[in-house]
């Protein structure tokens, strides 16, 4: 069952980032891309969760876990928010530290092996330095970002910036309940995914619902053409 809610986290989360991606494709708005790139992390986690909670963890599927869910999901929403705010450095910055998080996670050894169905904690298969430390900025200055555009542009957008401040802090959430298992913190990923799309739709001025691009065209000819219906002498 856990294993089944967390997938439906992963699902859900790969299905709002590939919305934020298309609308993207349409806009070409860099925060789209960024804040797309947070939902695919915050999946890429939860699909790490379900195959942890299915199969018992081992070192690959906590390496994933780490990588996306630790270092990389609140970056990317800091990044997103202060491209939003205008601040175009945050692009190259955010994309030197993803390179310098997947170089990091790969090459850091572990501590511990890392076995059994309970999430495992970092502090007992990682050192604080260097991964553990660069997590912690990269989390704690992603939440600051989040919070301080929010404080800012709070006048403008309101509601979307309450909508995504608040799936910040379901997400940070769903961190402090790891160590209850796999169910509930698949149920705070959920939380906080529909939180942060709706925020991020809200930010940008979006509608929920992308109009369809194309569709067949409508005919012109009428239902019945009484020229060829009328019976002919």
């Amino acid at each position: 069952m856990e294993a089944l809610l967390a997938f439906a986290a992963a699902l859900l989360a790969f299905r709002f980032a590939g919305e934020l991606a298309a609308r993207w494709r349409e806009r070409r708005r860099p925060e789209l891309l960024a804040w797309s790139g947070s939902l695919l992390a915050y999946a890429l986690a939860s699909g790490a969760l379900a195959w942890g909670a299915a199969a018992g963890w081992n070192e690959a599927s906590f390496r994933l876990y780490y990588l996306f869910g630790g270092l990389l999901t609140a970056a990317l929403l800091g990044a997103g928010s202060l491209l939003f705010a205008g601040r175009r450095w945050a692009g190259p910055l955010v994309l030197a530290y993803t390179g310098l998080a997947v170089g990091l996670v790969l090459a850091e050894p572990l501590t511990a092996p890392v076995a059994g169905t309970t999430i495992p904690e970092a502090q007992a298969h990682l050192d604080v330095f260097p991964v553990r430390i660069v997590a912690i900025l990269g989390n704690s200055l992603g939440t600051i970002a989040v919070v301080a555009v929010a404080l800012l542009t709070l006048r403008a957008r309101p509601l979307g910036n309450a909508l995504v401040v608040a799936g910040t802090a379901v997400a940070a959430g769903g961190t402090a309940v790891a160590g209850l298992g796999a169910a509930p913190t698949a149920a705070f990923v959920a939380l906080a995914v529909v939180l942060l799309y709706a925020g991020f739709l809200g930010l940008s001025g979006l509608p929920l619902r992308r109009p369809a691009s194309g569709g067949s065209a409508r005919s012109t000819r009428p239902a019945s053409d009484p020229t060829h219906s009328a019976s002919r002498p």
